[in-house]
């Protein structure tokens, strides 16, 4: 039997705060497949995460198919917008939600990694964008700038700062979207264009951390699906019901579906593929024409 054996490998997932959200789902795909697993919390969520795992209100959605739970090594407070804790201002260092987090950056979270003995698979899952339900032409400048900063840069920022103590042939994954290169209206505030950097980054890492380090740099771009943060942008359910009738496979994607993707790009099998955007999407990043008059009408 091939499977995806992870089995002695750390894997850190930037951007879990929930059980609802893709890196929660690929999270458990990891574990599944023997990986131990971290994650990297923003600090406004960080109190309400842990409580509900203490809680055990996150029980069922943690259940492995084994019956254990998925059992995080270490919750780090992570706020993707800073590199370094001195570039935080002071008004956010001081907050009563940042103050007891101690190094909440890249680089203290990179640190951190480091001393517990290195990761080997590292995913990027995580955006923002503050003007996201404005369209381009009413986005400001600093909304722009602010969504490709903590949307794409990020995760530069992340493999700089982990490729270092990532061990010998490590993954590095990063969360896309067909935005990036097609017109999603309503995927407004600059996080088109934030996800076309990220995926150009992306290609561009894959050389640079494979010639220094030997790492691979990949890109999942899944469809539509209804996270939180996913519904707070806007008629997400809109989005799912149009693409799942449009796709080749008339249905909509699963967290399960985008879990196991990850587990086989962060595996030994996938191990001659990098600086790849591989689509989970049942086809619809394929399709020109999308709808017939008589799927429109039927449907």
């Amino acid at each position: 039997m091939l499977a995806i054996d992870l089995k002695g490998k750390h894997a850190l997932i930037a951007g879990v705060a929930d059980e609802r959200g893709l890196g929660f789902s690929i999270a458990k795909a990891l574990a599944e497949a023997g990986a131990t697993v971290s994650v990297g919390t923003w600090p406004p969520m960080l109190k309400m995460f842990k409580m509900l795992l203490a809680r055990g209100k996150l029980d069922d959605a943690r259940r492995l198919s084994d019956g254990t739970l998925l059992d995080f090594a270490a919750i780090y407070p992570f706020d993707a917008d800073y590199d370094r804790l001195e570039d935080v201002p002071a008004e956010v260092k001081d907050h009563r939600r940042y103050a007891e987090c101690g190094d909440f950056t890249i680089a203290g979270v990179a640190a951190a990694v480091a001393a517990s003995g290195g990761v080997d698979i590292v995913v990027h899952s995580l955006a923002n964008g503050p003007e996201v339900k404005k369209p381009l032409l009413e986005t400001s400048r600093a909304g722009y700038l602010a969504a490709v900063s903590a949307s794409a840069y990020s995760h530069v920022s992340l493999v700089r700062q982990l490729g270092p103590v990532m061990r010998p042939r490590g993954s590095f994954l990063t969360l896309s979207y067909v935005a990036s290169n097609r017109v999603v209206a309503g995927y407004g505030g600059g996080m088109s264009t934030a996800k076309a950097a990220l995926e150009s980054d992306a290609r561009v890492l894959a050389f640079e951390a494979g010639r220094r380090w030997g790492h691979r740099v990949n890109v999942i771009s899944p469809g539509p699906y209804a996270s939180r943060a996913a519904e707070a942008i806007g008629p997400i359910d809109l989005m799912i019901k149009y693409t799942s009738l449009a796709s080749p496979l008339r249905k909509a994607i699963t967290a399960d579906q985008v879990g196991a993707t990850a587990a086989f790009l962060s595996s030994p099998l996938a191990s001659g593929i990098t600086g790849t955007i591989i689509y989970v999407d049942n086809g619809f990043a394929a399709m020109g024409v999308h709808v017939d008059h008589s799927d429109a009408t039927t449907t």
